[in-house]
């Protein structure tokens, strides 16, 4: 089976695949995030794509509606006010009261937070999330189904962006999201890529199917591109043939 580490390769990605790992203590090895706490909890995806490996716990994140999508709640410091919080995004037309329950939040609340590039993750990821623009998100999607951690009828999120972590860890499945406004601004998520995320324990089997499927896809463009080459030119031969009066 290829390695995980060729799917950057193969899938040209901007960044490194990121590892999230949810866990009741510290990884071995891992150190823990020293620098102060963080607005937005995709910050810290922004990092792992950087090449950094650490851990954070619950006070390290101070985004309400981050902390609320992983259900963390934070100690030692100034309570979040996720109702607060709610209330600006509703009062500026951006969020409506009744989307709240529908939003995904982790089954279980986690006492740490691993972040690491996924090639070089010395801890066994919970999910893994790949910024990836829609034409190679086809191809990766298309690995996921293949290795059975894809629905073919997956619905698509919008905001927030954190939420498709909780998505894909609950259910066991691949998860799509198109980000949000906040995760691109502290993340600077172009606007030609969306997130994928994967379950942590398909994503061997995931990443090791993209190779297959990108010959596959390969094999059916070409056909394609034979098939467009003969319509086009039997519809010139038919134009020829017509009598222009």
């Amino acid at each position: 089976m290829p390695s995980p580490t060729r799917v950057r390769e193969q899938l040209e990605l901007r960044v490194p695949p990121v590892a999230i790992g949810f866990f009741a203590d510290p990884p071995a090895g891992v150190e823990h995030y020293s620098d102060e706490p963080v607005p937005a909890g995709c910050t810290f995806w922004q990092l792992a794509q950087q090449g950094l490996t650490f851990y954070t716990l619950p006070e390290d994140h101070l985004c309400a509606v981050g902390s609320y999508t992983h259900s963390l709640t934070p100690s030692g410091v100034a309570p979040i006010d996720l109702q607060n919080t709610v209330q600006f995004m509703v009062e500026n037309d951006y969020l409506r009261e009744e989307e709240v329950p529908a939003i995904p939040t982790l089954d279980r609340a986690p006492e740490v937070v691993a972040y690491a590039p996924a090639d070089a993750a010395v801890f066994e990821p919970s999910v893994v999330v790949v910024a990836v623009e829609p034409g190679r998100a086809m191809v990766l999607f298309e690995a996921a189904l293949r290795a059975g951690a894809g629905d073919p009828a997956t619905t698509i999120l919008g905001r927030p962006g954190c939420g498709v972590i909780p998505q894909a860890a609950n259910s066991g499945r691949a998860a799509l999201s198109f980000g949000c406004i906040g995760n691109r601004t502290y993340t600077g998520l172009p606007d030609n890529e969306l997130y994928l995320a994967i379950p942590g324990d398909k994503w061997e089997a995931v990443a090791g199917a993209v190779e297959e499927i990108t010959s596959a896809n390969a094999s059916m463009e070409s056909y394609y591109r034979g098939t467009l080459v003969a319509e086009n030119s039997t519809s010139a031969i038919l134009l020829t043939e017509v009598d222009v009066p």
